[in-house]
């Protein structure tokens, strides 16, 4: 009797038992890896322009305490740093450096702008202008 349990309790899977598992999760993978890669390209672009209106109330703050925006040449390092000809700077107006957008870039910014007194945007993606999608410009005009 002790024989016969030990060879049943033996038996494991076949090749073919361990394959066909396998192109089921294989095929499963293949439904929701594409759906998770959307979110998360989603979810950059959110991030971006989170940072974006963080920047935006940032440069607000700059802006009463010294009058007017800090120029192209001055930058978001305004922000942290202090400009030298700011008598009435009363920052840092960031808690931490600049962020890089979620792509690891700077942020550009440009006073005066094209869209306001300011522009101040993401590239998006893929670097470059325009683009849909995650390749969108993320910007702090719209």
């Amino acid at each position: 009797m002790l024989r016969r349990l030990t060879g049943t309790a033996s038996r494991g899977f076949t090749l073919l038992e361990l394959l066909v598992v396998l192109v089921v999760l294989g095929l499963l993978a293949g439904l929701v890896a594409p759906k998770y890669f959307s979110q998360l390209g989603k979810s950059e672009v959110k991030a971006a322009r989170a940072q974006i209106e963080g920047l935006v109330k940032a440069l607000d703050l700059y802006r009463l305490d010294t009058g007017h925006y800090p120029s192209t040449e001055q930058g978001l390092a305004a922000l942290v740093t202090h400009p030298g000809n700011e008598a009435k700077w009363g920052g840092p107006y960031l808690q931490k450096a600049v962020p890089a957008d979620p792509w690891g870039r700077n942020y550009a910014y440009v006073a005066p702008g094209e869209h306001g007194e300011y522009d101040l945007y993401s590239l998006g993606k893929d670097g470059q202008p325009g683009g849909d999608g995650e390749n969108a410009d993320v910007t702090s005009w719209e």
